[in-house]
Order: structure tokens, then sequence, then C-alpha cells
């Protein structure tokens, strides 16, 4: 229980401390969001006050200039605690409008892309293990390291110029064709999707299927060696039996954490991969608040990244002790 209560009071002090950073940049900074909108209105020129120069700031970056800093800070930490991000100055929309429309369509692809590696990586790994120093682990563990060698964004690149422009494969931007209803009871809608959704999800696993292949080769040899598979087969139980329950089990149980951890990262591993495929998603319009300096959204952005990997190691910590009940035994039993 004790341990329960320290982990969760740690995710709550990081969540707190990105939200106290995210004012300091906000406020703090010269040449900051409140400064560049402050230049910005007043370059448009107009007889506008400075009540309402305030207010307009206000409004969009959730800091009233007039107030002491402690009352800014205060009040910035209530609308952020209420998921009021601001209003977006490139879009003139509230941020939470327009961050969270996108966020299903990157966890759709980023989740997607991520079981499919983690199922190829998983399975050849294991395999690779069962055949050490064969042909196929040589030939396999060649491919793997050039895969997890190569950055994913290069790969996008050269999936979107061959199979893209050049023979006019797979569609080189967007969620879905443009006509479609959009209802998840439309087949035409759910094909488009994943046509659409085919390219950029491919260049994730190329990139990073020999990573979790190479680790579970690793975990599963040194398993391999243990003494109680060899008091496995002499009473005389299954090979089959034996890789799922003695072998593969035990092999997966470290690579937990870091597939935890890879669901948490998953809106920031989207930021180059949505612009590439101009695929409106979380990262999608990060980048673009990033060129716009549209402050507002970039900074509920990097909010919903700190959280969102701040929830994935939390869940990580507190239910790794379930999945190997050996971590219990131990006085610290965080997954990594």
């Amino acid at each position: 229980m004790s341990y329960f209560v320290r982990r969760t009071g740690q995710a709550i002090f990081t969540v707190f401390a990105v939200i106290s950073l995210s004012f300091g940049i906000v406020r703090l900074l010269p040449g900051g969001p409140a400064d560049y909108l402050r230049a910005q209105l007043i370059q448009q020129g107009g007889t506008i006050s400075q009540a309402q120069l305030n207010q307009r700031i206000a409004a969009q970056t959730n800091l009233a200039p007039d107030k002491p800093l402690h009352l800014q800070y205060v009040d910035y930490i209530w609308q952020v605690l209420h998921l009021d991000f601001g209003t977006s100055i490139w879009y003139n929309q509230p941020v939470t409008e327009i961050l969270g429309p996108a966020i299903p369509w990157t966890v759709f692809l980023m989740a997607t892309a991520l079981f499919i590696q983690f199922v190829i990586g998983v399975s050849l790994g294991a395999f690779m293990a069962y055949r050490e120093g064969s042909r196929f682990d040589v030939g396999s563990t060649a491919v793997s390291l050039i895969s997890n060698s190569i950055p994913f964004y290069v790969i996008g690149l050269l999936l979107i110029t061959f199979l893209g422009y050049r023979m006019e494969l797979f569609p080189t931007g967007g969620r879905y064709a443009s006509g479609n209803a959009v209802a998840l009871t439309n087949p035409d809608f759910l094909l488009s999707v994943l046509y659409h959704g085919t390219l950029p999800i491919l260049s994730l696993v190329i990139a990073s299927f020999g990573g979790w292949a190479l680790t579970m080769r690793g975990n599963s040899i040194r398993i391999l060696g243990e003494d109680y598979l060899r008091v496995a087969r002499l009473r005389g139980l299954s090979e089959r039996r034996i890789a799922f329950r003695y072998v593969g089990r035990n092999a997966i149980l470290p690579m937990y954490t870091g597939l935890l951890i890879a669901i948490g990262f998953m809106f920031g591993g989207s930021v180059i991969l949505e612009k590439i495929f101009a695929y409106p998603g979380v990262g999608y319009y990060l980048i673009q608040s990033i060129g716009q300096r549209d402050y507002p959204v970039m900074m509920g952005a990097f909010m919903l990244i700190a959280v969102a990997v701040t929830v994935g190691v939390f869940i990580a910590d507190l239910t790794y002790g379930y999945v190997d009940p050996r971590a219990k035994g131990g006085q610290n039993s965080e997954s990594y």
C-alpha cells in the first residue's frame, strides 16, 4: 500500500512539475508567447487599449498579465487542471478542440504499429533463440540489426517516394478518402482508414521490429540455459509446453516495462511521422504549431506527451509485480 501511495505521489508530482515548467516557459522566458502575442497585437494597429491587450493575452494563454505572478500561477494551474489550455493563435479555436479529435488518430496509428512490431519481434526472436547459430539465426540477426539501425523517418521517406509518388500504390497524405461517411459502421470508411494508415504503420514496423526481436532472442537464450528447463525435460514435459509456458513467458516479462513505456511515448514518436505523411494527429499539429509559433497548441501537446509517458511508467510500476510475482518479493518493485 505504501508503495502504491509513494508511486502515485511521484506521478502526480511529475505531472505537476511539467505544468509548472510550462507556466515558466510561457510567462517568464523573454520572447515567450505572452511577449509574442503582445507584439503581434500591437503590430496589427487599431485603438486597442492596455486592458483589452491583457484580456486578449489572458484568453489565449490562460495568463492575466495585470495580476501578480503567484495569482497568475494559481489561475494557470486551475485552468490546466480543467483541461483549458487556451486558444490557438493560428486556428483561433480552443486547444482542446484541436488536439482532442486528433488523439484517437494518433493512438490508432501508433498502437497498431506497436502491436504489429511487438508480435513480429517476439515471434522472430523466439525462433532465432531456438535456432541459435544456424543460418536462419545469423541472417535474421543481421536483418534485425539493420532494421533497428535505420530511423523510421528514413524508411517513411523511402516508402512515400516509391510506393506513394512513383508507383502510386498508396495515398501520400490524409487520414481517409474524402466522400466517405465518418462512421465505425461504414466498411468503406474503415477500409479507407487502413489504406491511408498503411505506409506510416509500415515504416514504424520495419524500423522497430528488429529491436524487439534482438531483445527476445537474448532473453530466450538466457532462459534456455536455466537448470529448471533441464528438469522440465527430464520430467517428460513436451517441448511445446516448455517453449510457451517456461521460455516464452519468462522471456517476455522483462519486455513488459519497455512495452508500456513505448505506449506512453506514442504521442512523442508521432511528431515527425505524421508530418512526413501529412497525417493530422497530435504530432502533426505539434510540429505545425512550432513552425507557426502557436504557443498554446505547442504547450498543450507537450503536456499531453508528458502526461502519457508518466501514466505509462506509473502503470508499469504498479502492475509489474502482478505480471512477475518475483518482483513482489523485493523491497523495491520498480519495473525499471
